[in-house]
């Protein structure tokens, strides 16, 4: 029938459905409504926020937790949310002022900079409560890709925010849950890469628990509709079902058994009783990798101490029914300061772990606070059939950054090589404040687009390790120079007789290398290393002199007139300083002589058709001030700053492979720099793939020319004698 619903106040409602009672309690009609029929009435943020405190800012909240319980409740109303595996975070934001804590109070800014940043562009009032988780591929929280991650080159971060505690001065958490949750709805909106609501699923509990199970997550989180906020509290209102089973404990210590090749062969583990004593759950010797050895045991080291933390030494070489005569064991005691979490099968009758694996640190927690998690029971569950979907992240993710924004030095594994990052806080271009981190981390934004240009190219190196504004130095010669993994090309210098080498790049591990030694720009050779001697592409280098950015917008449109007019396919970039590049693909089919004299053929056809302003002349003092068409740099060894090169110069600018309908009167080469290609990039993709294509009929064309005009036969007979 028709349904009329009432906003203010509180009323008796009964919903019924032929003989079925699905509700009979006292709430609000927006309560019921959007809690059993998934219908939001229309209401005000101001009339939701009705029945708040009006305060300040609290400058601490510590945050509510739930009980374990062993199955899902069945009496009252309750809403049903994933049990993210994940940091506990409560932020609390003054519009751009943010500070994001942990549930032991400590700070998670720098850490989770990402979400930080995501929160502050907010620019909102409000305390939000939520689990920070880095997502596989099937949106399922992995804690121990969260517990290594160290920037978004580690994955993706989201803040997972599943209650608000305060807004615009007003305290929430008097009101009940749901109304809070209608809140949160209206404060955040969808579409966010980095904080996302964490849904409530209308379904039945024990199909949601089959889900989670069968999905790899952790458990369930139940939340009474009308439960208040209370903090540093455990309450019964807020209830979790774990579908594994999960324990926190303090690392008390370590083995080596003789004869193994790895850091540590178990970590000794304890937590503390009901009377407050240390005491020994046992050993776990699986679910750690080499590299988190290392970070585990560079966490230890300070905490390393002579004496047991447990009152009872644990027998660390105890014989077992499948291990009777287990490696003799050497243990290293340490402080009881570090927590980890381990999943395990059962708990033995003796308090130990019985078959537990290592997930991951929790820098989060206190370890005074760790204790025997014990579940407590609760009855039969009611069945309310939805289907339950986790959001997964999307398979085309935009690069963000390799190097955090905090740490001076640091070391990522790109390509299986172990690549030092240092003085990563030098600023590069002082006016803008852009720092050698910066630039790296943008080489590692575009290094996909950026690498076939690249690749299997020798390098010239341009290093300036102090910044656009520091001395600067060219580099060809690496000979004992640079990492053993690093591919080289060989050279003979005759200024010093000798054998010399090329860096060459090979792939994005080589092409962060590059970066890594200041070399704002990248000047790969036009030819790779297997056809060394036939580039890729032919390159009309327009470089103005006292012209206006103007006209050489002008020369370019010219010479694609005239590339057009045969047919020959042209792909232009800017050069990121003063002038415009044009390409021409060759497929590697023709030697750098003929790409040399089909570029001059060209360059005199632009030239005749703008001699007011340019020249083909070599020599500067003959030029008269005016734009050098220049085809000279097709020959061998001869560079020029790769597509999506940063150039070193004020503003960050880039080299920008360009639609030729951008190619017009109003474009800026400020408009391409290191903060506007990336996104450009994601819109465009790479708008330079034909230069790497077939390449054009050099032969064909060039008779095309000779046919047109007889002032040309004299440079195309060269060029045909050369083919």
């Amino acid at each position: 029938g028709e349904w009329k619903w009432n906003y203010v106040g509180r009323i008796q409602i009964q919903v019924r459905s032929g003989d079925q009672n699905l509700c009979s309690a006292e709430a609000t009609a927006l309560e019921a409504c959007r809690h059993y029929f998934s219908v939001l009435p229309c209401m005000s943020l101001k009339e939701l926020l009705k029945g708040g405190q009006r305060m300040q800012m609290p400058e601490n909240v510590l945050p509510m937790l739930a009980t374990l319980v062993d199955k899902a409740p069945a009496d009252g109303e309750w809403l049903y949310e994933v049990k993210w595996d994940g940091y506990r975070a409560t932020s609390f934001i003054n519009k751009s002022e943010v500070n994001i804590r942990s549930r032991n109070n400590k700070p998670f800014n720098e850490k989770f900079y990402p979400v930080y940043n995501a929160l502050k562009a907010l620019g909102i009032q409000a305390i939000l409560d939520g689990e920070i988780i880095v997502p596989d591929d099937d949106g399922v929280s992995d804690f121990q890709a969260l517990q290594q991650w160290r920037s978004e080159a580690d994955g993706d971060l989201v803040y997972y925010v599943f209650d608000i505690l305060w807004l615009n001065g007003i305290s929430l958490m008097n009101l009940p849950l749901i109304r809070r949750r209608e809140i949160l709805h209206e404060i955040l909106h969808d579409g966010h890469d980095v904080i996302k609501h964490s849904s409530n699923f209308d379904t039945a509990p024990e199909d949601f628990m089959q889900i989670a199970e069968e999905m790899g997550m952790e458990g369930v989180i139940a939340k009474k509709a009308d439960s208040k906020y209370v903090p540093d509290t455990r309450a019964k209102d807020w209830l979790k079902i774990k579908v594994k089973k999960f324990q926190e404990v303090i690392i008390c210590g370590y083995t080596k058994n003789e004869g193994t090749n790895k850091q540590f062969s178990a970590l000794m583990l304890g937590l503390y009783d009901g009377s407050g004593e240390l005491v020994s759950v046992g050993p776990v010797g699986t679910g750690f990798n080499t590299k988190m050895q290392t970070e585990i045991l560079k966490k230890l080291k300070p905490l390393v101490t002579r004496k047991c933390p447990f009152r009872v030494v644990p027998d660390y070489n105890k014989p077992s029914r499948f291990r009777p005569n287990p490696p003799k064991a050497e243990v290293t005691w340490v402080k009881p300061e570090l927590v980890a979490e381990i999943s395990y099968a059962e708990i033995t009758s003796d308090g130990a772990i019985r078959h537990p694996s290592f997930k991951g640190l929790r820098e989060d927690k206190d370890p005074k606070t760790v204790t025997w998690e014990k579940t407590k029971k609760t009855t039969e569950v009611v069945k309310r059939k939805k289907k339950v979907t986790i959001e997964k992240p999307s398979k085309h993710k935009e690069r963000r950054t390799l190097l955090n924004p905090s740490e001076e030095t640091q070391v990522r594994e790109v390509n299986g090589a172990q690549l030092k990052f240092t003085n990563l806080s030098k600023i590069y271009w002082p006016e803008e404040k852009y720092s050698k981190r910066d630039m790296i981390n943008y080489y590692y934004q575009v290094a996909p687009f950026m690498l076939p240009y690249m690749k299997d190219r020798p390098q010239t190196l341009n290093r300036h390790p102090n910044g656009i504004n520091g001395k600067t130095f060219y580099q060809k010669n690496v000979t004992g120079k640079v990492a053993e993994w690093i591919a080289t090309f060989p050279y003979y210098s005759e200024t010093d007789e000798e054998e010399k080498n090329f860096l060459v790049c090979t792939n994005e591990a080589s092409l962060l290398y590059i970066a890594s030694l200041g070399c704002i720009e990248m000047n790969p050779w036009h030819s790779r290393t297997k056809k060394p001697d036939n580039p890729d592409y032919c390159i009309i280098d327009l470089d103005p002199d006292k012209n206006s950015f103007e006209q050489v917008i002008q020369a370019a449109q010219v010479t694609k007139q005239i590339l057009d007019t045969f047919g020959v396919p042209g792909y232009c970039k800017t050069s990121g300083s003063t002038g415009l590049h044009i390409y021409i693909p060759f497929g590697a089919k023709y030697s750098y002589e003929h790409s040399k004299e089909f570029g001059r053929i060209i360059a005199r056809m632009v030239h005749e058709e703008l001699p007011g302003f340019t020249s083909i002349e070599r020599a500067t003092k003959n030029r008269g001030g005016k734009m050098y068409v220049d085809f000279l740099q097709n020959r061998p060894q001869a560079t020029i700053a790769a597509p999506y090169s940063i150039r070193p110069k004020p503003g960050a600018t880039v080299s920008a492979p360009l639609y030729w309908d951008e190619v017009k009167k109003g474009m800026k080469m400020k408009d391409f720099t290191i903060k506007t290609m990336p996104r450009r990039l994601t819109e465009t993709g790479d708008l330079f793939q034909g230069v790497l294509g077939k390449g054009i009929d050099l032969k064909k064309i060039t008779k095309s020319i000779a046919g047109l005009n007889d002032s040309y036969k004299k440079a195309t007979n060269v060029l045909l004698k050369l083919l």
